[in-house]
């Protein structure tokens, strides 16, 4: 950077800084809890490297968390993150609720529990593609209020609130500064990209909320994540899936970098095709911003979760993040999970220089550089090449060095390579669905069904003239209200020719709808993601005399995220009938009576007390739209995750003893075809030992409950894939007396695999040594293998819990190669399962 560069950098920091109406000490330093330097957070005093993963309390259930904090802690995290959900904790102004799966508190204890630190994001808003952003409904009919603005309404509610979760910390002493795990808070989130849109407003209510927070006096730095004019002491952090390279850099020079959300995936809606990110391009982003000052980083998200009951956002999958390195039942993802860990690994066997060297780059080519961290008699270097179709050989300090397309290598002693980003040492896994024999037996047979009788105009009790709002309707207690109303024809308005037929047209804001006519259903219609409003036309039978019209308007979860969130609208606009011999009959104006949510629901028929209040009877042939289904079955046999395949189904709602575990909606098809979400987690502490009652609640006309099936998830198909520039596993190595050194005997590049707890290699499904092609769980031989390769295998891993296998030629072969002029790759495929 030229002087003048550095001259105008500085003067951008003062006028920064002048601007800040909070004392620049608040939240900075605390020598005894939590600190901050231009380098990283100070924690008790020590600089710390910190690899954090988002695990949501609300998106799992209490019996998973220690698990989840588990298996987050042996994937190298030392840090959990999560979001507060204001409509969770106050659905109902005034009533908080903070038990159960809600439990606040409980899930940061089982953090402590497990030494690891805690990052929380109170917000309010959190977005998350969480209904209504984390902000309840009532709040929308607070009188002038306008969300996240220079608003006296909005911010007095959301004083209230934040104070009150701070409170409940601090009552706890769970924030570091009191001996607790919290070391890091969040107010507001991402307000940058809808602060201009309020102007003035909207920067004077950033400098608000920070002062906010600061004055809360919790003893830890505070963040505002993608906001460059963070006031005072608060620092601006970055979110995407780049920040070694988008990321500007904190707002003044005495502030760290870190990293809020590193998007391990794509959150998908219904509608979308698979969303991946490969483990690779996570690594190359990681080590980037490490090699760029970085010192935290949170994988978002780290555990994928369920979105139960009603909490999505508008369209968001009830599965999410299921590509996250745990996914959604918590298994981990391999080789996602692995590869991080790695990772981690490498990063802290650098931890010295990377924390207290001199950082310096050197530039070897167009595609490649060098960067290094050197002092303290510590160095450590990241070697990237950042070709995307090319690998490079370069040499670094008279040593040579191969970089395979993207990536980077890490060398924390400035000499020996321990990991490559693009280079999977760790294990790959492929997730299989088996259909659960016991929990299947019964399910079937014992359908039973029943439907929702059909309002007409004069038995709904709200009236107005035009339809109503649809959020402010249902005020997000059911995705569901009737509009109904009735016209009178005479035998003359009718169509006269046999070949024509009256259209019904509805123009709707969103999201869904259902229209009956006379009582019969006529069809469906829904918006999407990106264009939740939509227009349906369908042929309809009127009759000379009184006709009745009903609509079923439909949600999909509120909006989550943008600006006048409180302003947006969904429901009919406008309906009409078109072709009709005196014209298009305008109904919109035609007076309306309204209910809101389904008889089924108000009697709660999905809960064993609700059971009996509507009479059920045997599955019939004809299965009319907005149809309750019922069946009872046993717990699924073992401990496997459950999952309930519903391909048979369209669009609607399931409960296990009377749990929601969310919308389902697979006649919503993909560009590619397919239902964006086909199976659905159950919980199995929702689950008791028999007699569970499933309650599906099927807004399409048809649908097949009894092809519906109950199915045990699990990833104990595991495999290894090994080349010749793959290294060492970096667990071969440690620091020891400030040098880094093999931990047993002279690193050696081999094939790892690890079972599950407690289950043991029962086969080996697939090894060649050779030139195989395909992936985990469909592997294929390919012209050259060597016949010697699955007996070596079965020799080292039959029975054990893990093993390793020597990427060695003369033990592969077994002095038998039949193709000794090819290239060879090992690729290997075992099955886990309990001993017998």
């Amino acid at each position: 950077m030229t002087d003048v560069r550095w001259v105008v950098f500085f003067t951008l920091l003062s006028l920064l800084a002048s601007s800040v109406t909070a004392s620049d000490d608040r939240g900075k330093n605390n020598t005894k809890g939590i600190g901050y330097d231009g380098r990283s957070l100070i924690i008790n005093g020590k600089r710390e490297l910190l690899f954090s993963g988002s695990i949501h309390y609300t998106r799992s259930t209490p019996d998973m968390w220690p698990e989840l904090i588990q298996k987050a802690k042996r994937g190298g995290l030392n840090v959990i993150q999560t979001y507060v959900f204001w409509n969770i904790h106050e659905p109902v102004k005034g009533e908080f609720n903070f038990e159960g799966q809600y439990d606040l508190v409980k899930f940061i204890k089982l953090i402590q529990d497990h030494k690891m630190y805690a990052t929380l994001r109170v917000g309010p808003f959190i977005q998350a593609e969480w209904n209504h952003g984390g902000l309840p409904y009532w709040l929308r009919e607070v009188p002038n209020i306008t969300f996240r603005s220079d608003n006296e309404p909005f911010k007095y509610h959301m004083k209230n609130y934040v104070t009150m979760i701070i409170d409940k910390m601090k009552a706890e002493k769970l924030f570091a500064s009191q001996g607790g795990p919290i070391i890091l808070s969040q107010i507001e989130n991402e307000y940058n990209t809808i602060q201009l849109a309020f102007r003035k407003s909207g920067d004077s209510y950033v400098q608000w909320a920070g002062n906010l927070a600061l004055d809360l006096n919790t003893g830890v730095p505070w963040v505002m994540c993608k906001q460059v004019d963070a006031p005072g002491p608060v620092i601006n952090t970055c979110n995407g899936r780049h920040c070694g390279d988008t990321f500007v850099g904190p707002n003044k020079p005495d502030k760290p970098s870190l990293w809020t959300e590193n998007w391990t995936a794509q959150f998908r809606v219904f509608g979308d095709p698979p969303s991946q990110r490969a483990a690779e391009d996570i690594a190359f982003s990681t080590a980037r911003f490490f090699s760029k000052n970085g010192t935290l980083t949170n994988y978002y998200m780290y555990h994928g979760g369920t979105n139960f009951g009603r909490t999505s956002a508008h369209f968001v999958t009830t599965r999410y993040y299921d590509e996250a390195p745990l996914d959604e039942f918590g298994l981990p993802r391999e080789p996602k999970y692995s590869h991080l860990r790695d990772l981690h690994r490498a990063l802290n066997l650098g931890k010295r220089a990377l924390l207290w060297g001199t950082p310096s780059v050197e530039k070897f080519s167009e595609a490649t550089e060098f960067r290094v961290y050197e002092g303290s008699g510590s160095c450590a270097a990241f070697l990237a090449n950042n070709a995307t179709n090319k690998a490079q050989n370069v040499t670094f300090r008279g040593i040579s060095y191969y970089l395979p397309p993207k990536s980077i290598s890490i060398l924390p002693d400035c000499k020996t390579v321990v990991y490559n980003t693009q280079t999977i040492v760790s294990q790959h896994n492929a997730r299989t669905f088996v259909k659960s024999e016991v929990a299947n037996e019964k399910l079937a047979s014992n359908w039973e069904m029943t439907n929702e009788i059909i309002p007409n105009f004069d038995q709904l009790p709200n009236k107005a003239k035009n339809p109503l709002e649809l959020f402010g309707l249902t005020k997000d207690t059911t995705d569901y209200a009737f509009y109904a109303t009735s016209i009178n024809l005479g035998w003359r308005d009718l169509p006269m020719k046999q070949d024509t037929a009256p259209v019904l047209m509805v123009a709707s804001l969103g999201h869904s709808l259902l229209a009956f006519v006379n009582g019969e259903y006529v069809g469906c219609g829904h918006g999407s993601h990106i264009d939740k409003s939509f227009v349906f036309q369908r042929p309809i039978n009127l009759k000379p005399g009184v006709n009745s019209i009903v609509i079923l308007g439909g949600l999909v979860g509120l909006p989550d995220s943008g600006v006048y969130m409180e302003k947006r609208f969904a429901g009919p606009r406008s309906v009409e009938i078109l072709g009709l011999n005196t014209g298009t009959l305008d109904l919109t104006n035609n007076h309306w009576g309204h209910q809101v949510g389904l008889e089924g629901e108000r009697i709660r028929v999905y809960s064993e007390e609700g059971l009996n209040k509507m009479k059920w009877r045997k599955l019939e042939d004809k299965r009319p739209a907005l149809s309750w289904f019922k069946t009872t079955f046993d717990a699924p046999e073992g401990d496997k995750s459950v999952a309930i395949r519903m391909n048979t189904m369209g669009k609607g709602m399931i409960w296990i003893n009377g749990k929601s575990i969310g919308r389902y909606w697979v006649s919503y098809l993909s560009p590619l075809g397919e239902p964006t979400q086909s199976e659905y987690h159950v919980p199995r502490s929702f689950l008791k030992p028999t007699d569970n009652l499933m309650v599906v609640l099927e807004e399409e006309e048809g649908g097949k409950p009894e092809e519906i099936q109950i199915e045990l998830v699990d990833r104990d198909t595991i495999c290894s894939y090994i080349t010749d520039i793959h290294p060492p596993p970096v667990q071969a190595w440690e620091h020891k007396n400030k040098q880094l050194r093999p931990r047993l005997g002279a690193p050696k590049p081999v094939a790892g695999l690890h079972c599950p707890t407690h289950k043991v290699i029962t086969e080996v499904q697939f090894a060649s040594y050779g030139d195989p092609t395909g992936f985990c769980g469909a592997y294929l031989v390919g012209n050259c293998t060597v016949p010697a390769t699955k007996e070596v295998v079965e020799k080292h891993c039959l029975g054990k819990n893990s093993c390793e296998v020597p990427y060695e030629k003369e033990l592969l072969t077994q002095k038998q190669d039949p193709c000794p002029d090819v290239t060879k790759n090992l690729a290997i495929q075992v099955k886990c399962d309990y001993k017998k």
